[in-house]
């Protein structure tokens, strides 16, 4: 019982620090990334779809993304999805593929990005930090259903504790990395 809460409660943390990344990756710094546009949602054939189900996406420069559509018909439908997106970035479409240039940052844009990078850390943490009180709960049911001795839980809620600073420590150095790529000039 105990072991299965704590792989469970590892399992949950992990999944949490991983759609950190992935948030946190979709942040443009001074550098061509495709995370940066992959999860753009083009209309295609009566659907929303990810921009990278529907093209390649490549960074052939530090500065340049390169995409190019597997159906030409849509290439209007991609510039216009990056024009309305929130990325501030204008694609250039030459009638096969679409040049995105990354300009670079400015020091108050920097800033500003460095904000969202803390705000999506603590959320993070706080997704951490539900998932260790759900743990805790769960062992306290245990104790008190006589499944478990006061030892057992005081021993697991230990490793509970242990887990969370791991992963909170974890997200702390994502989100450091993240600011250290967003202040590289």
């Amino acid at each position: 019982m105990v072991k299965d809460i704590l792989r469970t409660t590892e399992e949950k943390m992990r999944a949490s620090n991983q759609f950190l990344r992935r948030e946190l990756a979709s942040i443009r710094t001074g550098h061509a990334t495709p995370a940066l546009v992959e999860h753009i949602k083009v209309e295609y054939g009566g659907a929303l779809m990810p921009l990278n189900q529907v093209a390649s996406i490549s960074a052939p420069e530090a500065r340049l993304l390169v995409i190019q559509p597997w159906d030409r018909s849509i290439i209007r439908d991609i510039e216009k999805t990056i024009l309305k997106s929130d990325l501030g970035l204008n694609p250039s479409n030459d009638g096969t593929m679409i040049r995105l240039a990354i300009p670079p940052l400015s020091e108050e844009r920097r800033q500003e990005l460095i904000k969202v990078v803390r705000r999506r850390v603590e959320e993070g943490k706080i997704a951490i930090r539900n998932v260790r009180r759900d743990a805790v709960e769960d062992l306290r049911k245990l104790e008190k259903s006589k499944e478990i001795s006061q030892d057992e839980h005081k021993r697991a809620d230990e490793q509970v504790q242990k887990l969370t600073d791991s992963f909170i420590m974890d997200a702390d150095k994502i989100g450091r990395e993240k600011e250290a790529q967003l202040l590289e000039v």
